[in-house]
């Protein structure tokens, strides 16, 4: 039983990204490419929730949060209180010291030499 559920959180979680538009990665390494240029206020709305706002995933698909800049939504990587957004989340890429705040991690977006974590959209 174990084994299917699993499956079918795979299968979820691969169909989500299928249908999501890779948008770049966020880091802080300017030796990569870069970014295909995006609409004006993609990543800075005060008022973006988990249905528009784009979303940081790592390498395995993991969701690790919404880019966006509104302090109230619970997903959101500017929420100071929440799992994304805490200093103190292991899932945070706000985090100093967790895999993916550091900036010693390869996928963390503050290693000014790391791949940092893929930016995925909603398509329209």
């Amino acid at each position: 039983m174990r084994t299917i559920t699993l499956g079918i959180v795979f299968l979820l979680s691969t169909v989500s990204l299928a249908s999501a538009q890779y948008m770049g990665n966020y880091t802080a390494n300017p030796y990569l490419p870069p970014a295909p240029p995006q609409p004006s206020n993609t990543f800075n709305n005060p008022y973006g929730s988990g249905g528009n706002s784009p979303r940081l995933y790592d390498s395995e698909g993991q969701f690790h949060g919404n880019v966006n800049a509104n302090r109230y939504d619970p997903d959101s990587i500017a929420n100071p209180y929440r799992q994304y957004g805490s200093r103190y989340s292991p899932d945070s890429a706000n985090n100093p010291y967790g895999q993916f705040g550091s900036p010693y991690a390869p996928q963390s977006p503050n290693n000014p030499y790391g791949t940092g974590l893929p930016v995925y959209g909603t398509t329209p």
